[in-house]
């Protein structure tokens, strides 16, 4: 389990009910999610498996590692669970990957059967597509699989120390062209007046927005209990 949840993260203002919603009912559908930010410590990782809590119960949650080799931990036959790579990053800590064995994550997805959740360092979403399509070499349509690119914040002089972490765009991704990610955006923070929008609805999910606004509510609700 998540040492933080989507109802803390609303709770400290890191994200909105409405941003909740979304990521829950991403999860919930085993949509696969790609989380970045610059620098350490904004909270990717603790924003990717808060949102991975969501996934329906029983749902196989596969660490990827090059300590398992030859497969990195990839199930096979394909087993309904989520990979996690913890990071797309260049270091040799085992959990981190890059190149090769990021290209067989992704072609792991071709098929269905298997979500994807990952973690990298990028200031926005075109950066992040950069890092997987250009310096990974991973194939547009692979890339396409992500589902949605979550962008993450850090606030306070001293990265080291945030005093607030925050959600500043969501983004759904409709597809992946000449090396270009194909986004829209469906929630954004506004800093000048810190508060947070609604862009647009979810054109992937199957929840529709009746039911996205519920579970918003919902997550209001405990906020206010």
């Amino acid at each position: 389990m998540a040492e933080l949840s989507l109802e803390d993260l609303v709770a400290n203002r890191t994200m909105s009910p409405e941003m909740a919603a979304t990521l829950a009912a991403a999860a919930r559908e085993r949509r696969s999610l790609l989380f970045f930010a610059i620098p350490r410590l904004a909270g990717k990782t603790t924003t990717m498996l808060a949102t991975l809590d969501h996934a329906p119960e029983g749902t196989p949650i596969h660490e990827l590692s090059t300590e398992t080799e030859p497969d990195l931990g990839i199930p096979d036959p394909p087993d309904g669970g989520y990979l996690v790579m913890h990071e797309i990053a260049q270091t040799d800590f085992p959990h981190y990957l890059w190149g090769e064995p990021v290209r067989r994550v992704f072609e792991a997805l071709r098929g269905g059967g298997l979500s994807l959740a990952t973690v990298l360092h990028a200031g926005g979403y075109e950066e992040a597509f950069s890092i997987i399509l250009e310096r990974n070499e991973v194939p547009d349509a692979d890339a396409a699989l992500i589902d949605y690119a979550v962008h993450i914040r850090s606030l306070g002089p001293d990265w080291r120390e945030p005093t607030r972490r925050v959600v500043v765009e969501l983004h759904e991704v409709t597809g992946v062209e000449g090396g270009r990610a194909v986004v829209n955006l469906l929630h954004r923070w506004d800093e000048e007046q810190d508060r947070f929008a609604v862009v647009d609805e979810p054109s992937l999910l199957a929840a529709d927005g009746e039911e996205l606004a519920r579970l918003a509510e919902d997550f209001r609700g405990r906020l206010e209990a």
